[in-house]
């Protein structure tokens, strides 16, 4: 009999679970995969390191920064900043038809950029940064707003408000077309007033920290431990069935697999309905993206940004691609270009990384057979990159090595129906369930990004986990 049973071995799951074992809870961390991390994870391949999932990490403060999300995860999970050996970005940009806002880790460089590009805008943007809320002030009101309409209520550039809504929406809407007002002040606030940064070790330091201190706090961390599903007596989870047949008992349950597939595991077959509305559906959106080893570092071609969220035209589609793969927009991010105190290197002869990003249909990946998945990945392969060549140096002819990761790369390691990089539109804030004793955190509470999954893990755990 546990105390807490926690479904999923990523961010949030890992954070939940060290929460937990410092109240000398009896806690499980159930992996279904040989490794950890999710997407956020890393793997090596023709023995090179490569990371996947988000290219840095949000809500970068300075060291000694006592408010704010990071600064709230180093003090709940007893980590020092230095743990973590987080180097700031060089610098990035948001690039549009004739448009460019160049930011890093200090707000006054995005308010000189719209300044310059949209001089007419300087009285409206410095109104717009004193609406946006701190996380302290969020409420059930903020989550119900369009934040198109409130955030057009303040800039009446349109193109602007496309070049704001570009990366916020990339780095974490699991909706189409829109966030809720509260979202954006959250991806706001986590991008553009607090900055990105990077561990130089890439994400296997941030895992590793965690599962080390999970482990020697008592924690119990099963790989291989697929749930195959929870079984339910009198409206509570009576135990937990894995794929291998074995039961295990806990007096609550704590899921960050997503809110659907959660769901789909409880075998009580009852129509789950939250506050009203019906049974929420499964996110749709979601990415390809190549990475390309480089003989060459970045900066030494003329490229020293650190990431550069780009659209080709006025207006920023958020949705579906009714291609393979919607090459109109994207992220390029070089790992390289981090503030480092020594040059990244892999170690093997590679000097340089590229990541492409791009919206794609799942529908379309998930429906080709082997052999045609395997063409159509280098096809598309060397269509993303000649996407990114409109703005960056031409690094194609300086590519040593390779890989690419689809839709159904994403199903394979997190389970997330449709390849959906940040789950279901509709999020569940206070992760409670039809079941009083079962609980949802991560990416379908409505935290994303690698600081808020964790920060969404010591939340859950701190509200339905330790009221006792």
């Amino acid at each position: 009999m546990y105390d807490t049973l926690i479904i999923g071995a990523g961010m949030s799951g890992l954070a939940a679970g060290i929460r937990l074992a410092m109240y000398d809870q009896k806690v499980c961390v159930l992996e279904k995969h040989t490794t950890i991390g999710g997407l956020n994870s890393f793997y090596r391949l023709r023995r090179r390191d490569y990371d996947v999932g988000l290219h840095a990490l949000t809500n970068i403060t300075p060291k000694g920064t006592r408010k704010g999300p990071l600064a709230r995860l180093l003090r709940q999970l007893r980590f020092s900043w230095d743990d973590f050996q987080i180097s700031p970005q060089i610098g990035s940009q948001v690039v549009f038809p004739g448009h460019r806002l160049a930011f890093d880790n200090d707000p006054e460089r995005l308010a000189e950029s719209v300044a310059r590009e949209f001089p007419q805008q300087a009285d409206n943007w410095r109104k717009f940064i004193a609406s946006i809320a701190d996380y302290d002030d969020l409420t059930d009101e903020h989550q119900q707003l369009s934040a198109r309409e409130v955030v057009a209520s303040y800039l009446t550039e349109p193109v602007l408000v496309e070049m704001l809504f570009c990366p916020l929406m990339f780095y974490g809407s699991a909706r189409e077309h829109d966030m809720d007002w509260g979202q954006f002040c959250i991806m706001f606030r986590s991008i553009f007033l607090e900055g990105l940064g990077r561990p130089q070790a890439g994400v296997r330091l941030i895992l590793k920290n965690l599962v080390k201190k999970f482990r020697g706090l008592g924690g119990e961390l099963k790989l291989r431990a697929g749930v195959d599903r929870l079984h339910v007596e009198n409206g509570r989870v009576a135990g937990v069935v894995l794929e291998n047949g074995e039961v295990l008992e806990a007096k609550r349950v704590l899921s960050s697999a997503g809110w659907v597939e959660t769901m789909r595991l409880c075998d009580d077959g009852q129509p789950v309905e939250v506050a009203g509305s019906p049974q929420r559906s499964a996110g749709r959106l979601s990415f390809c993206e190549t990475i390309s080893t480089l003989d060459i570092d970045p900066k030494a071609m003329g490229y020293d940004r650190t990431i550069t969220f780009f659209n080709d035209h006025d207006k920023f589609d958020w949705t579906v691609p009714t291609s393979p793969c919607d090459l109109r927009s994207g992220v390029i991010c070089s790992p390289n270009n981090f503030d480092y105190t020594t040059a990244l290197d892999d170690g093997r002869g590679g000097r340089g990384t590229m990541r492409v990003t791009v919206l794609a249909n799942y529908d379309y990946w998930n429906g080709l057979d082997e052999p045609t998945y395997e063409l159509e990945k280098l096809r598309w392969f060397d269509r993303i990159n000649e996407s990114a060549t409109r703005f960056t140096p031409e690094f194609r002819g300086r590519i040593i090595d390779t890989d690419m990761f689809t839709p159904t790369t994403i199903v394979r390691f997190t389970g997330h129906d449709n390849g959906a990089v940040y789950g279901a539109p509709d999020k569940q804030l206070d992760g409670t369930t039809h079941l009083e004793n079962l609980f949802v955190c991560g990416t379908d509470q409505g935290f994303v990004g690698i600081v808020g999954s964790i920060v969404s893990g010591i939340g859950m755990a701190n509200l339905h986990c330790l009221k006792e």
